[in-house]
Protein backbone atom coordinates (compact mmCIF):
# COMPACT_ATOMS: atom_id res chain seq x y z
CA UNK A 1 0.00 0.00 0.00
CA UNK A 2 2.55 2.51 0.81
CA UNK A 3 4.44 2.07 -2.64
CA UNK A 4 1.79 2.13 -4.51
CA UNK A 5 0.74 5.83 -2.45
CA UNK A 6 4.38 6.83 -2.77
CA UNK A 7 4.08 5.62 -6.81
CA UNK A 8 1.03 7.84 -7.36
CA UNK A 9 3.17 10.84 -5.92
CA UNK A 10 6.15 10.85 -7.62
CA UNK A 11 4.25 10.26 -10.97
CA UNK A 12 1.98 13.14 -10.00
CA UNK A 13 4.93 15.25 -8.42
CA UNK A 14 7.56 14.37 -11.72
CA UNK A 15 5.00 13.34 -14.64
CA UNK A 16 1.58 14.36 -14.98
CA UNK A 17 -1.18 15.70 -12.79
CA UNK A 18 -4.92 16.01 -13.10
CA UNK A 19 -7.46 18.61 -12.56
CA UNK A 20 -11.39 19.29 -13.07
CA UNK A 21 -13.13 21.58 -15.01
CA UNK A 22 -14.88 23.91 -13.20
CA UNK A 23 -16.83 26.20 -15.36
CA UNK A 24 -17.87 25.93 -19.17
CA UNK A 25 -14.67 28.59 -19.75
CA UNK A 26 -13.09 26.03 -21.97
CA UNK A 27 -16.24 24.58 -24.28
CA UNK A 28 -15.90 23.66 -26.52
CA UNK A 29 -12.44 21.99 -25.95
CA UNK A 30 -13.48 20.82 -22.19
CA UNK A 31 -16.73 20.85 -20.58
CA UNK A 32 -17.41 21.10 -16.50
CA UNK A 33 -17.14 18.34 -14.25
CA UNK A 34 -14.97 17.04 -16.91
CA UNK A 35 -11.09 15.50 -15.61
CA UNK A 36 -7.78 16.17 -17.71
CA UNK A 37 -4.25 14.67 -16.80
CA UNK A 38 -1.75 17.51 -17.78
CA UNK A 39 1.80 16.78 -19.01
CA UNK A 40 4.40 18.58 -16.90
CA UNK A 41 7.16 17.86 -18.95
CA UNK A 42 5.24 20.09 -21.89
CA UNK A 43 7.30 23.14 -20.81
CA UNK A 44 9.78 21.59 -18.50
CA UNK A 45 9.15 20.08 -15.43
CA UNK A 46 9.43 22.62 -12.63
CA UNK A 47 11.01 21.34 -9.61
CA UNK A 48 8.40 21.04 -6.68
CA UNK A 49 8.20 23.79 -3.67
CA UNK A 50 9.18 26.43 -6.20
CA UNK A 51 8.52 28.98 -2.58
CA UNK A 52 10.48 27.32 -0.47
CA UNK A 53 13.62 26.21 -3.07
CA UNK A 54 13.12 29.19 -5.51
CA UNK A 55 12.19 28.68 -9.34
CA UNK A 56 13.74 26.47 -10.77
CA UNK A 57 12.69 24.49 -14.35
CA UNK A 58 14.13 21.30 -15.84
CA UNK A 59 14.51 21.40 -19.74
CA UNK A 60 12.42 24.70 -20.20
CA UNK A 61 10.64 24.93 -23.59
CA UNK A 62 8.21 27.81 -24.44
CA UNK A 63 4.34 27.53 -25.07
CA UNK A 64 2.80 27.13 -28.26
CA UNK A 65 0.44 29.22 -29.45
CA UNK A 66 -3.09 27.81 -29.14
CA UNK A 67 -1.70 25.09 -26.39
CA UNK A 68 -4.32 24.60 -23.70
CA UNK A 69 -2.53 25.32 -20.18
CA UNK A 70 -2.85 24.33 -16.81
CA UNK A 71 -0.99 27.29 -14.78
CA UNK A 72 -1.03 28.71 -11.01
CA UNK A 73 -3.31 31.89 -10.60
CA UNK A 74 -1.04 35.05 -11.43
CA UNK A 75 -2.97 37.53 -8.85
CA UNK A 76 -2.87 35.14 -5.93
CA UNK A 77 -1.62 36.95 -2.70
CA UNK A 78 2.07 37.74 -1.72
CA UNK A 79 1.91 35.78 1.12
CA UNK A 80 0.49 32.46 -0.26
CA UNK A 81 3.09 30.27 -2.09
CA UNK A 82 3.46 29.46 -5.70
CA UNK A 83 2.67 25.60 -5.25
CA UNK A 84 -1.08 26.53 -3.25
CA UNK A 85 -2.20 29.20 -5.18
CA UNK A 86 -5.28 28.07 -7.31
CA UNK A 87 -5.36 26.58 -10.51
CA UNK A 88 -6.52 28.19 -14.17
CA UNK A 89 -6.85 26.46 -17.70
CA UNK A 90 -7.11 28.52 -20.73
CA UNK A 91 -5.99 28.76 -24.03
CA UNK A 92 -2.62 30.66 -24.77
CA UNK A 93 -3.44 33.42 -27.43
CA UNK A 94 -0.17 35.51 -26.77
CA UNK A 95 3.53 34.25 -26.67
CA UNK A 96 6.24 36.50 -25.60
CA UNK A 97 7.19 38.92 -27.78
CA UNK A 98 3.73 38.86 -29.70
CA UNK A 99 1.61 42.11 -30.01
CA UNK A 100 -2.24 41.55 -29.63
CA UNK A 101 -4.56 44.59 -30.23
CA UNK A 102 -7.09 44.49 -27.22
CA UNK A 103 -9.78 46.44 -27.02
CA UNK A 104 -11.17 48.21 -23.75
CA UNK A 105 -12.20 44.96 -22.43
CA UNK A 106 -9.00 43.35 -23.03
CA UNK A 107 -10.80 41.56 -25.49
CA UNK A 108 -8.40 40.47 -28.56
CA UNK A 109 -9.86 42.10 -31.78
CA UNK A 110 -7.83 39.67 -34.37
CA UNK A 111 -7.95 43.15 -36.31
CA UNK A 112 -4.27 43.82 -38.15
CA UNK A 113 -1.53 44.30 -35.94
CA UNK A 114 0.41 47.44 -36.06
CA UNK A 115 2.96 49.17 -34.07
CA UNK A 116 2.65 51.80 -31.31
CA UNK A 117 4.88 53.92 -32.92
CA UNK A 118 3.57 53.91 -36.41
CA UNK A 119 1.61 56.14 -38.30
CA UNK A 120 -1.68 56.20 -40.11
CA UNK A 121 -3.89 58.85 -41.65
CA UNK A 122 -6.56 60.81 -39.77
CA UNK A 123 -9.08 63.54 -40.90
CA UNK A 124 -10.37 66.37 -39.56
CA UNK A 125 -12.55 69.37 -40.38
CA UNK A 126 -10.79 72.19 -42.15
CA UNK A 127 -12.08 74.77 -39.36
CA UNK A 128 -10.70 73.45 -36.91
CA UNK A 129 -7.25 73.45 -37.74
CA UNK A 130 -6.46 75.97 -35.38
CA UNK A 131 -7.20 74.32 -32.50
CA UNK A 132 -5.12 70.96 -34.21
CA UNK A 133 -2.45 73.57 -34.51
CA UNK A 134 -2.58 74.57 -30.88
CA UNK A 135 -3.02 70.65 -29.17
CA UNK A 136 0.56 69.68 -31.02
CA UNK A 137 1.87 72.49 -29.43
CA UNK A 138 0.80 71.65 -25.85
CA UNK A 139 1.42 67.61 -26.31
CA UNK A 140 4.73 68.66 -27.75
CA UNK A 141 4.59 67.17 -31.17
CA UNK A 142 7.03 68.74 -33.69
CA UNK A 143 7.14 68.41 -37.28
CA UNK A 144 3.77 67.06 -37.94
CA UNK A 145 2.73 68.32 -41.22
CA UNK A 146 -0.21 68.50 -42.81
CA UNK A 147 -0.48 65.87 -45.62
CA UNK A 148 -3.08 67.04 -48.05
CA UNK A 149 -7.10 67.71 -47.95
CA UNK A 150 -10.46 65.05 -48.72
CA UNK A 151 -12.99 65.76 -51.85
CA UNK A 152 -15.14 66.63 -48.38
CA UNK A 153 -12.51 69.67 -47.65
CA UNK A 154 -11.54 68.20 -44.30
CA UNK A 155 -7.58 68.38 -43.59
CA UNK A 156 -5.10 65.33 -43.26
CA UNK A 157 -2.61 64.34 -40.92
CA UNK A 158 -0.53 61.12 -39.80
CA UNK A 159 -0.89 60.45 -36.29
CA UNK A 160 0.87 57.17 -34.34
CA UNK A 161 -1.24 55.39 -31.86
CA UNK A 162 0.66 57.56 -28.93
CA UNK A 163 0.40 60.35 -30.84
CA UNK A 164 -3.64 60.18 -31.15
CA UNK A 165 -3.90 59.16 -27.82
CA UNK A 166 -2.44 62.69 -26.60
CA UNK A 167 -4.19 64.65 -29.24
CA UNK A 168 -7.66 63.40 -28.29
CA UNK A 169 -7.01 62.98 -24.29
CA UNK A 170 -6.14 67.17 -24.69
CA UNK A 171 -8.43 67.78 -27.15
CA UNK A 172 -11.73 66.79 -25.74
CA UNK A 173 -14.60 67.57 -27.87
CA UNK A 174 -12.96 70.61 -29.48
CA UNK A 175 -11.54 68.55 -32.14
CA UNK A 176 -12.29 64.62 -33.61
CA UNK A 177 -9.89 63.14 -35.55
CA UNK A 178 -11.27 60.00 -38.16
CA UNK A 179 -9.40 57.03 -39.51
CA UNK A 180 -8.92 58.03 -42.99
CA UNK A 181 -9.51 54.06 -44.49
CA UNK A 182 -11.78 53.66 -41.36
CA UNK A 183 -9.44 50.85 -40.64
CA UNK A 184 -8.31 51.91 -37.05
CA UNK A 185 -10.21 52.90 -34.38
CA UNK A 186 -11.13 53.08 -31.09
CA UNK A 187 -12.96 50.11 -30.94
CA UNK A 188 -10.13 48.40 -32.92
CA UNK A 189 -7.94 48.94 -29.94
CA UNK A 190 -4.54 49.59 -28.96
CA UNK A 191 -1.14 47.17 -29.52
CA UNK A 192 -0.08 45.31 -26.46
CA UNK A 193 3.22 43.64 -26.62
CA UNK A 194 3.62 40.44 -24.41
CA UNK A 195 6.58 40.35 -22.30
CA UNK A 196 9.86 38.62 -23.83
CA UNK A 197 12.46 37.92 -21.21
CA UNK A 198 15.51 40.20 -21.49
CA UNK A 199 13.22 42.25 -23.62
CA UNK A 200 12.71 46.20 -23.53
CA UNK A 201 8.98 47.11 -23.89
CA UNK A 202 7.63 50.55 -24.35
CA UNK A 203 5.09 51.90 -21.42
CA UNK A 204 2.13 53.76 -23.07
CA UNK A 205 -0.62 55.14 -21.61
CA UNK A 206 -2.89 52.00 -22.69
CA UNK A 207 -0.82 49.45 -21.63
CA UNK A 208 1.02 50.87 -18.38
CA UNK A 209 -1.51 49.75 -15.74
CA UNK A 210 -0.98 46.62 -17.22
CA UNK A 211 2.96 46.58 -17.04
CA UNK A 212 2.88 48.34 -13.47
CA UNK A 213 0.79 45.34 -11.62
CA UNK A 214 3.34 43.06 -13.95
CA UNK A 215 6.00 44.33 -12.28
CA UNK A 216 4.48 44.51 -8.64
CA UNK A 217 3.59 41.13 -8.68
CA UNK A 218 6.39 38.64 -10.46
CA UNK A 219 8.98 41.38 -11.10
CA UNK A 220 9.82 41.65 -7.53
CA UNK A 221 9.99 45.81 -7.48
CA UNK A 222 7.52 48.61 -6.34
CA UNK A 223 6.16 50.30 -9.07
CA UNK A 224 3.41 53.16 -9.54
CA UNK A 225 1.24 55.13 -12.36
CA UNK A 226 0.93 58.37 -11.94
CA UNK A 227 -0.63 59.79 -14.17
CA UNK A 228 0.71 59.05 -17.58
CA UNK A 229 3.87 57.74 -16.41
CA UNK A 230 4.76 54.80 -14.79
CA UNK A 231 7.46 55.06 -12.08
CA UNK A 232 9.74 51.62 -11.09
CA UNK A 233 11.49 51.72 -7.70
CA UNK A 234 10.99 55.82 -7.66
CA UNK A 235 12.44 56.66 -10.79
CA UNK A 236 10.26 57.50 -14.08
CA UNK A 237 10.55 55.23 -16.73
CA UNK A 238 9.87 54.87 -20.80
CA UNK A 239 10.61 51.23 -20.74
CA UNK A 240 10.81 48.06 -19.10
CA UNK A 241 13.04 45.15 -19.32
CA UNK A 242 11.25 41.99 -17.82
CA UNK A 243 12.96 38.55 -16.34
CA UNK A 244 11.05 36.00 -17.46
CA UNK A 245 8.71 35.13 -20.30
CA UNK A 246 4.91 35.45 -19.82
CA UNK A 247 2.02 34.63 -21.70
CA UNK A 248 -1.78 36.09 -22.62
CA UNK A 249 -4.10 32.80 -22.32
CA UNK A 250 -7.82 33.65 -22.75
CA UNK A 251 -10.66 31.28 -22.37
CA UNK A 252 -12.58 29.84 -25.62
CA UNK A 253 -15.51 31.66 -24.08
CA UNK A 254 -15.24 35.50 -24.08
CA UNK A 255 -17.89 35.99 -21.66
CA UNK A 256 -15.50 33.46 -18.98
CA UNK A 257 -13.22 36.18 -17.16
CA UNK A 258 -11.55 34.02 -15.76
CA UNK A 259 -8.44 34.67 -18.20
CA UNK A 260 -5.94 37.51 -18.78
CA UNK A 261 -8.26 39.70 -18.87
CA UNK A 262 -8.51 39.24 -15.00
CA UNK A 263 -5.19 38.52 -14.05
CA UNK A 264 -3.20 39.81 -16.68
CA UNK A 265 0.52 38.23 -18.08
CA UNK A 266 0.75 34.49 -16.90
CA UNK A 267 5.14 34.27 -16.28
CA UNK A 268 6.76 31.68 -16.97
CA UNK A 269 7.16 30.39 -13.17
CA UNK A 270 3.05 29.89 -12.92
CA UNK A 271 3.40 27.55 -15.94
CA UNK A 272 2.16 23.42 -14.46
CA UNK A 273 1.91 21.84 -17.52
CA UNK A 274 -0.20 21.16 -21.23
CA UNK A 275 -3.55 19.74 -20.48
CA UNK A 276 -3.06 16.21 -22.76
CA UNK A 277 -5.85 13.77 -22.34
CA UNK A 278 -9.20 13.86 -21.12
CA UNK A 279 -9.80 11.06 -18.26
CA UNK A 280 -12.73 11.60 -17.20
CA UNK A 281 -15.17 12.46 -19.44
CA UNK A 282 -18.79 14.02 -19.84
CA UNK A 283 -19.69 11.04 -22.15
CA UNK A 284 -17.78 7.94 -23.09
CA UNK A 285 -16.84 8.72 -26.83
CA UNK A 286 -14.61 11.37 -25.27
CA UNK A 287 -13.25 9.21 -22.59
CA UNK A 288 -8.81 9.80 -23.26
CA UNK A 289 -9.45 12.11 -26.17
CA UNK A 290 -6.52 14.45 -26.58
CA UNK A 291 -7.36 18.05 -25.23
CA UNK A 292 -7.41 20.40 -28.33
Amino acid sequence: MVTVVLSVLLVKTFLVTSCFIPSSGMENSLYPGEAVLVNKWSYGLRLPFPSLLGYHRIGGRRVSLGDIVLFNNPRSASSMSLERASLFISRCTGCPGDTLMLNKEMLDTHSAVYSPDSKSFYTYPGHKEDVVLALLDVVGIEGNTLVGYTEQGDYIRSFSAYELYLLTQKGGDYVHFTPLDKALNDDSGYPYVVPSKGKSIKVYPWNKVLICNTICLHEGKQAVVKGDTLWVEGKPVKEYVFTQDYYWMTANDPVNLCDSRLFGFVPESHLIGKAWRIWYPVSKERFLEYVQ
